[in-house]
Formats: C-alpha cells, structure tokens, sequence
C-alpha cells in the first residue's frame, strides 16, 4: 500500500507542476512588469527543481509520471488565451495564476489526504509543492 500510494502521490504532483509550468509559460511573454515577469521566470525554476527530485523519486519505482489531463489544460489554455485577449495586463496575469494555484493546493491537499500511506519523501515534495504554490499566490496578488 506504501509503494502504491507514493506513486499515485507523486504522478498527482508530476501532473500538477507540468500544469503549472504551461500556466506560466502561457503567460510569461504577455507580462508588461519586469518584476512579475522576474517572479513568474524563480517560480518556474523552483517548479523545475521540484519536479527534478520527484522524477529521481518516481524512477526508483519505475514509473515516467503523469501529464495533466488533456481537458484539465484545454481548459486552462482557453482561459488564460480569452482573459488575455480581452485585457493583457499584469493584473489579468495575477488573477490567472493565482486561480490556477488555489486550485492546485486544494488538488493536492486532497490527495496528500487520500494517499496517506505515501512515504515521507513524497509527501514532503508534495508539502514544498503546496507551499510554493501558496507563496507564488501571496506574492503576485501585489499585482491583481
């Protein structure tokens, strides 16, 4: 049960930083601030360092991890493309990436409860995931 939900923990996560990584590729280009864009710019590399140890993490059980799901970033690009259409602003960029992480900290507040046998590594990235996702969400509301 230890091996089995530690697995599903971390492609959860896997599938949760590759979402959050698109979400700020999408909108990274359309920033009108240096500042934001310097945040979005350390949110990814901090997204890109978690998902290098979570990688090693899901290699030692044999496992490539998860892709988002097909309609959840369909959804997502379609969102971000018609905000931006109609007002490409910092502040439009703000309110789509703080929805996208109050999102992903409930998902994985849910799963780090529905697999609660994982191991204390996986939780722990999950935990730092969670964390960084409601930090990213604290800073950038100064633009919203």
């Amino acid at each position: 049960m230890i091996e089995q939900d530690t697995v599903k923990l971390l492609r959860e996560c896997d599938a949760g930083i590759k979402m959050g990584t698109a979400s700020l590729d999408d909108v990274i280009g359309h920033t009108d601030s240096d500042s934001l864009r310097e945040k979005l710019d350390g949110y990814k590399k901090e997204y890109n360092d978690l998902q290098s140890e979570m990688q090693s993490l899901l290699a030692e059980y044999g496992d490539d991890g998860k892709d988002p799901s097909a309609a959840a970033r369909c959804m997502s690009w379609m969102k971000t493309n018609m905000k931006l259409s109609t007002m490409e602003s910092d502040a439009a960029i703000a309110d789509l990436m703080t929805d996208g992480c109050n999102m992903g900290v409930k998902s994985l507040n849910r799963y780090l409860n529905e697999y609660a046998a994982a191991d204390e590594k996986s939780k722990n990235i999950a935990k730092r995931l969670i964390n960084l996702m409601e930090r990213q969400t604290d800073e950038i509301c100064q633009y919203l």
